[in-house]
């Protein structure tokens, strides 16, 4: 049977899709890009915010119109399975098999019971609408990663090295989803960087849904650091990266790390969601405004040429006139090199749910466009400073005409930031370029990409 996939959400779902891809390859499916060649569709879903719900409803539903030619099964499992699968399974005849995050350990069982049989056995416990403390949830097997399926490309891939979270942020679903945090063992994670790089794969990715926390419930303090030390040393992997650190984890020894290794990207993630310490303190968030500036100027102290990129929350509940206008003071002087702004989402069960003074959705959009609008004229500065400068570019592809190469920097994260388009003036075949590193000079720039020749 042939077997199709849709992943939703982040790129840790994606890891856990990558894992399933591997399980079916491993009981002889043959796995297929075209929903209408397959005959089973598995679709990942997220369930972080209204429009990822609305977004993995809509895809079950498209999904589902294959089950009038050639789909015989249509499974759903993932974050939006976990948080409604009650509803889900009332709501959605159509679905054949829907699997929560904390059956992951019998995810293969509830298969082979729907193709072999056509039988699902539906739960028929009761679960609480009301989120309420859930135990730690089930991870895929580490022979499943070593066995996953990269879906990524020939260069990168994501490392997942722990799971769910124990922050408790208030606005946020996560730890009531994908529970507390669990740390991966640092030697399984580096048996499977080792599996990547003999695959071929140029840069990793590690990601988790705090990164700073990693080893913190197996080891007793952050091993990050070390651990980014220890996959530095892996022959064939050239870049590394990670991201999600939150600011109150990032330590003097992990910017020491990032600013002393060559293989170790001089970028950081910080989801900072805001800087109003009022806002900060109703969020439950871990760091106030003086201790966010201290860290960005640390950072920027030890890494000149650091690339910061953040996060924000707009609308959050209570957050006045005031809130806002700090807020935008702040973006214009911290200047980031890469931000993005969310309007705050209210997601059932969580403790912000029932704050008060609720924002008016017309006043978190217009607080949304004046961020971005902001970020925008930063972005169009610091990309004005990178004319004729010298990068090494990772070309990943070739345009349709012929006419460039596209690639990235150290700089640029897959999927979330600018891309270089290189000009095509090497007699090289290009096989000989793509899946490279390339030395290239900028010769224009735009809002976020770059345009450059080979050097």
């Amino acid at each position: 049977m042939n077997v199709g996939f849709i992943s939703l959400g982040c790129s840790k779902n994606l890891i856990d899709t990558e894992c399933l891809i591997g399980i079916f390859k491993d009981n002889r499916f043959q796995v297929v890009n075209e929903e209408e060649k397959a005959d089973i569709l598995v679709i990942n879903t997220c369930g972080f915010i209204e429009s990822a719900k609305e977004e993995a409803i809509n895809t079950i539903l498209e999904m589902a119109e294959y089950k009038k030619q050639r789909c015989q099964y249509l499974i759903v499992m993932g974050c939006l399975v976990q948080r409604y699968y009650e509803e889900l399974v009332k709501a959605l005849p159509e679905v054949d098999l829907f699997i929560k995050i904390e059956d992951y350990d019998k995810l293969w069982d509830k298969i082979e019971d729907l193709l072999k049989r056509g039988i699902v056995q539906k739960e028929k416990k009761k679960t609480s609408k009301k989120i309420t403390e859930i135990p730690q949830m089930p991870m895929f097997t580490e022979q499943e990663f070593l066995n996953r399926t990269i879906t990524t490309g020939k260069n990168y891939a994501y490392i997942k090295i722990g799971e769910g979270c124990s922050n408790k942020c208030t606005y946020c679903a996560i730890p009531y989803i994908r529970g507390p945090f669990v740390s991966r063992k640092m030697e399984d994670i580096l048996e499977e960087a080792n599996m990547l790089a003999k695959k071929g794969i140029k840069e990793l990715i590690v990601i988790a849904q705090d990164t700073t926390k990693y080893g913190m419930d197996i080891y007793g303090e952050s091993k990050l650091a070390e651990l980014l030390e220890k996959l530095s040393k892996i022959e064939g992997i050239q870049w590394i990266r990670f991201l999600y650190a939150y600011p109150e984890g990032i330590t003097k020894e992990l910017i020491h790390v990032v600013a002393n290794n060559d293989k170790i990207a001089n970028y950081f993630d910080i989801p900072i969601q805001h800087i109003s310490n009022t806002v900060l303190k109703r969020m439950n968030r871990k760091t106030n405004k003086e201790q966010i500036e201290n860290l960005l100027e640390t950072i920027r102290k030890n890494i000149p040429d650091v690339v910061l990129r953040t996060s924000l929350i707009v609308g959050f509940p209570g957050e006045t006139k005031q809130d806002f206008e700090e807020l935008k003071e702040f973006v214009k002087v911290a200047k980031f090199d890469k931000l993005g702004t969310f309007m705050y989402s209210k997601e059932d069960g969580t403790p912000a749910e029932k704050l008060p003074n609720q924002i008016h959705g017309n006043t978190k959009k217009a607080r949304y466009h004046q961020i971005m609008q902001i970020q925008q004229e930063i972005s169009k500065e610091i990309q004005s400073k990178k004319m004729g400068k010298t990068y090494e570019v990772l070309i990943e592809d070739m345009s349709f005409d012929g006419k460039y190469y596209i690639g990235r920097t150290m700089q640029d994260v897959p999927e979330m930031d600018g891309i270089v388009y290189i000009k095509n003036e090497t007699d090289k075949k290009p096989e000989e370029i793509v899946n490279h590193f390339i030395n290239c000079k900028v010769t224009e720039v735009s809002d976020y990409d770059l345009i450059a020749k080979m050097i």
